[in-house]
């Protein structure tokens, strides 16, 4: 009998890794966040436990947004705690926890091993996890943000998928009137001062030619900046995003489409299999995914995400943890979380495997779109610059401030953070 692609794969990778079996067992901790699918690396690390049998990996879940995530790994690591050996961190992370020395450096650990290991991630994640040419982490898996639609809704009134910002108003202001459903929202994104809200304030101004940081100095375009503002605050005014938008957070939005409450929505690449397989979806089958429109007279742009393994620079089996995550991020783990969670692999070869496209056919167009993401500022300053848009985006949306007064705060905050 054959033996299953992921199946020879884990023995091939434990043999690679396996060792005498100690008289003491080694216990490992690994730290994730709630929305990454803790369910699925719990099933897959046993078989990892099953070939190295002197090793316990247990795992602990946080919280399910970045910034809980980041805060309790913030508050561990600076007291140097040894509890925690290996854990996920954002892709926007990096160079701050190389910063605070929170991370231990993998090189040594890849041995002859590491050029090649680093070969197979794309380009942009191999970079995101180099700081001052050490690798602080290796991906786990990457992610972008997408445009989910209502396929029956758009069928149903002869709509074309929108290209544009202004032609998805069109169309969802269309469909709102014609459906006459309250509890229908023309577009649902993350409104709320979370992560998620940086990149959806980033989209129309990444759009427009707009950046936030050129060779670690401050590069702001005030015009393009507040155009973003313009366009997410009109979607709320003209009834298409739904009133209390800046208490939208990523999950939120996916639980809304999920139940059939929205047209259009912003959110990663998770949240397809929440729609296809979830238990108490309601939009199996009716939903479609493509890339995000643009501005007018601007491009196509989405924002990059996905998260990282790394080695906690305080534990004290620094070895096994590392061990650990060469495993987790390994191409053999990338196909099942890619199959299984809907997790887009940071391997350009997994968008080939025809298990994962059996399960996730849409990944066929998904990786020139994952190449071609933009990275939120790579500095160890991004938690100011990050709280400066994702806290005044906040203020737009519940609209506490104008877009004119939320820029004169951003620009201040950043120039602060940067100088």
């Amino acid at each position: 009998m054959r033996m299953p692609a992921f199946g020879l794969a884990v023995l091939l990778l434990a043999l690679a890794t396996a060792r005498p079996v100690s008289a003491q067992q080694v216990e490992l901790r690994a730290f994730m966040g709630g929305q990454h699918r803790p369910d699925v690396v719990r099933s897959l690390l046993k078989d990892y436990m099953a070939a190295n049998p002197g090793v316990k990996v247990t795992v602990e879940v946080g919280g399910a947004t970045s910034e809980l995530h980041q805060r309790y790994l913030s508050t561990v690591l600076t007291a140097r705690d040894e509890s925690i050996d290996a854990f996920l961190i954002d892709i926007i992370r990096p160079a701050q926890f190389a910063a605070a020395g929170w991370a231990e450096p993998l090189d040594a650990y890849l041995g002859d091993e590491r050029d090649a290991i680093r070969a197979r991630y794309l380009e942009g994640y191999r970079t995101a996890n180099t700081v001052n040419g050490k690798t602080i982490a290796l991906p786990g898996f990457a992610d972008a943000m997408f445009l989910y639609y209502r396929k029956d809704l758009l069928e149903k009134y002869g709509e074309p998928v929108p290209t544009t910002w202004p032609e998805l108003a069109r169309i969802a202001r269309k469909i709102l009137d014609a459906e006459r459903d309250p509890n229908l929202q023309g577009l649902s994104f993350q409104g709320k001062a979370v992560e998620g809200a940086v990149c959806t304030f980033l989209l129309p101004y990444w759009s427009l030619g707009g950046e936030i940081v050129r060779d670690g100095k401050m590069s702001f375009d005030r015009t393009k900046a507040e155009a973003s503002l313009n366009m997410w605050r009109a979607m709320v005014d003209q009834g298409i995003a739904k009133r209390n938008i800046a208490e939208v957070g990523t999950d939120d939005t996916r639980k809304e489409f999920q139940a059939g409450r929205v047209l259009f929505a912003i959110n990663w690449g998770y949240a397809w299999n929440h729609f296809q397989t979830g238990a108490d979806t309601r939009v199996a089958g009716k939903v479609g995914v493509v890339r995000l429109p643009a501005m007018p007279g601007g491009k196509s742009v989405t924002c990059s995400g996905g998260w990282s393994w790394a080695v906690s620079a305080f534990s004290r089996n620094k070895a096994e943890a590392a061990k650990l995550v060469r495993y987790l991020t390994s191409p053999a783990v990338a196909e099942q979380l890619a199959i299984r969670a809907s997790q887009h692999p940071a391997m350009a070869e997994v968008y080939a495997d025809p298990d994962v496209l059996k399960a996730v056919p849409w990944f066929a167009d998904a990786l020139p779109v994952i190449e071609t993401a933009y990275a939120r500022p790579v500095t160890p300053m991004y938690r100011p610059i990050s709280d400066a848009l994702r806290i005044n985006f906040n203020t737009v949306m519940a609209g506490v401030r104008t877009p004119r007064e939320a820029l004169d705060e951003i620009e201040h905050r950043i120039k602060r953070a940067l100088r």
